[in-house]
């Protein structure tokens, strides 16, 4: 386990709507190193950068057409490799995206798959063995290409059309165009990946994020073969580059971390109920205390008990796949979500902008394949200026148009304001480098949430040798919560107004937490 993510707190940079240096109305790597000074004082220590690299941007990047060069728009790789000097030089550490499960139809490795005579790339990609057999009984494969070149077969795509499956085998092949996930043929193209991988990890670059990790054995109902999949991608980072992360995009932790993963986030899909707490129609963070952390707290405490210290839950605030928090959530609200996810184990991970309220924006036209989510990745608002600082563009060139309530949050007017939601995350992250109970490693039991529609949530945090209770009560009235063997303590922080002890019950204010160290 690299060191480092010990105390790591991420930010996620989505490269396009950043800051954009040259006027073009997109975001690049020279705006980026220009707002590094930014993510250091909020007090992150690692950047997570979605994918930058050569793509026809039909699905935002994550259709790569050369997994080897940055994407023009962007800049240059002599640009990136100077965006991890500039990152290691503040201390601090960054991960690129990897999107290993699929490529772009432009990936020269797509044109000569597509060619009817064997080649070193047939079987780089799922293709079936006639131009009339598809692929409509393979998991995690959204449908399948046919008639588009002279080779008689029909190729595998991953979620859309133009991002056709890399082939690392079937977990129990049934066809004979399905290979083994420990054939020769599934073996190259994990060697390939590993090729990239070295090919950044050698710039400079700290790691990676794993796109759909979970999904690249097929037809691997229990993810057995997955795991032992990513357990040699594991042996092989151990090997040659020691100090190196890898988070994945799988939402099981009880696989991911088995597979060798440093690190699995809590996805808005699959087992975790981690939607419960933001993204609902009753979120358990609103005031009107009409939600359930039940779910997520009794999944959570089954798979940490399960995991154990074989590597860190993530707890995302958000990404650019999902609304942003500020969808469901007021001001108020979302210092209170911080409060949580800035005081639970595993390391947090904050989008850019939730820092300061962004918005999501309902309804806007696709951009990029984004649909639904185009809304989440409008760009950063940093001022008062034209296109609130991110470019100098005119507003109609902008890669997505910006929030344009004229009383939209900028990092302008966070800084400017000691209530903002900016200072109290910055606070949050404070305490948080400051008491070992609160870091990346430390334990935690819940004393309170963890029955249906119940409020408050207050849980212990525990090191080696110290212990931090917090009490977070989002609702709009007083609540108590009855605490076996403890009647008091240092008061570390607090939100709105401080908890008091009543005997062994704590009494929360509405809208307030508080830490304290017991």
């Amino acid at each position: 386990m690299p060191a480092w993510l010990d105390t790591a707190i991420f930010y996620e940079i989505y490269p396009q709507s950043f800051q954009d240096s040259n006027a073009d109305g997109i975001g690049d790597l020279p705006g980026i190193i220009s707002r590094l000074d930014y993510i250091r004082e909020l007090g992150c220590t690692a950047i997570w950068l979605n994918p930058c690299f050569d793509s026809p941007f039909a699905d935002a990047g994550y259709d790569i057409r050369d997994y080897c060069r940055v994407a023009s728009r962007y800049g240059t790789n002599e640009d990136i490799k100077a965006l991890f000097d500039e990152v290691h030089q503040r201390g601090m550490r960054i991960i690129l995206d990897l999107v290993p499960g699929h490529t772009s139809i432009e990936h020269p490795w797509f044109r000569e798959s597509q060619k009817p005579e064997k080649n070193e790339y047939s079987h780089r990609y799922i293709w079936t063995d006639s131009i009339w057999t598809g692929t409509e009984d393979i998991s995690s494969v959204s449908g399948w290409l046919r008639g588009i070149s002279a080779r008689n077969g029909s190729c595998a795509v991953n979620f859309f059309s133009t991002q056709p499956a890399l082939n690392y085998g079937f977990a129990k092949p049934t066809k004979t165009w399905q290979f083994s996930y420990r054939s020769p043929e599934a073996i190259a193209t994990r060697e390939a990946m590993k090729d990239v991988m070295r090919f950044w990890l050698k710039m400079g670059c700290d790691g990676f994020r794993v796109d759909m990790a979970g999904s690249l054995v097929k037809n691997d109902p229990d993810g057995e073969a997955t795991i032992e999949l990513w357990q040699d991608f594991r042996k092989f980072l151990d090997t040659e580059f020691s100090d190196a992360a890898i988070i994945s995009e799988w939402g099981e932790p009880d696989k991911s971390l088995r597979g060798g993963f440093h690190m699995d986030f809590l996805l808005h899909f699959g087992p975790s109920h981690y939607n419960d707490l933001f993204r609902c129609d009753e979120p358990y963070f609103s005031h009107r205390s009409k939600g359930d952390a039940s779910a997520f707290i009794a999944y959570y405490t089954q798979v940490s008990a399960s995991v154990g210290s074989e590597g860190f839950i993530c707890i995302p605030s958000g990404n650019h796949d999902m609304p942003r928090l500020a969808k469901n959530l007021n001001d108020e609200e979302l210092k209170l979500a911080f409060v949580f996810l800035l005081s639970m184990p595993g390391v947090p991970f904050i989008y850019y902008g939730d820092e300061i309220g962004m918005r999501y924006l309902d309804g806007l036209v696709s951009v990029e394949g984004g649909y639904n989510r185009t809304g989440a990745r409008t760009p950063m608002q940093w001022n008062s200026h034209d296109n609130a600082g991110f470019s100098d563009a005119s507003p109609d060139a902008l890669y997505i148009m910006q929030d344009p309530d004229p009383e939209r949050p900028t990092v302008e007017k966070s800084l400017a304001r000691s209530d903002s939601l900016y200072n109290e995350i910055r606070k949050l992250i404070h305490i948080r480098h400051t008491y070992t109970p609160l870091r990346n490693n430390g334990t935690v039991t819940f004393f309170s949430g963890n029955a249906p529609h119940t409020y408050p949530l207050v849980y212990l945090r525990a090191s080696s040798d110290k212990r931090i209770l917090v009490a977070i009560n989002p609702s709009a009235r007083t609540t108590r919560c009855a605490i076996p063997e403890i009647a008091g303590g240092k008061l570390l922080y607090v939100c709105n107004k401080p908890a008091s002890f009543s005997g062994n019950n704590l009494v929360i204010p509405p809208s307030s937490a508080c830490f304290w160290e017991i």
